[in-house]
């Protein structure tokens, strides 16, 4: 179904029952920004803070990718930031492939809404959904492809570099590629 407004698209994605994950949810996690950004930023699920508060990245995870937006002189006004699964997985897992594809129709509308001209995949979970099954973020991180018209980039999720601060050079110049690539548009 086609909606006209994320407002509409956002009430239909609040009484969503199309998979298991809604039984535990607190909150709809929908996603945030603004509407007309010309880069939206896709992680794999909401973790506990972000299904307390109904946000996107707000717990420790989401302070790292603010602190990223900002070396590129980006905020959460001038971007948009979704998760294809809109409900918490319990325990913070993996979304299983059935609750991505319940979920994506979600995202498709929302991306179909906002138009961005570069997605970035955070995370292997969200490159493998939305670029490639066979993305491999230590590999491939950084790399743009063109898809339908739109650049999309997968990196390291923030929650993996909370865990392997190793990689973290490496996701700021994946930033720093996107600024280039935002300042070329």
């Amino acid at each position: 179904m086609l909606y006209d407004s994320l407002e509409q698209l956002q009430a239909a994605c609040a009484n969503c029952q199309k998979c298991g994950l809604c039984e535990k949810r607190r909150h709809v996690v929908f996603g945030v920004g603004n509407p007309n950004a010309q880069v939206m930023f896709v992680g794999e699920g909401p973790g506990e803070q972000e299904d307390l508060r109904g946000e996107p990245f707000v717990g420790p995870a989401g302070h790292l990718l603010d602190q990223y937006l900002a070396v590129i002189d980006l905020d959460r006004t001038q971007c948009y930031i979704a998760n294809i699964v809109k409900c918490r997985p319990p325990g913070n897992r993996d979304p299983l492939p059935e609750e991505q594809e319940a979920c994506l129709v979600y995202l498709r509308e929302q991306v179909r809404l906002i138009r961005p001209q570069i997605m970035v995949c955070l995370g292997r979970i969200a490159a493998q959904k939305l670029m490639d099954p066979a993305f491999r973020v230590t590999r491939q991180h950084g790399q743009f492809v063109n898809k339908k018209g739109t650049l999309m980039m997968g990196t390291f999720h923030p929650a993996a570099l909370l865990r392997n601060p190793g990689n973290k050079p490496d996701a700021l110049l994946d930033f720093l590629a996107l600024r280039d690539r935002l300042a070329q548009l």
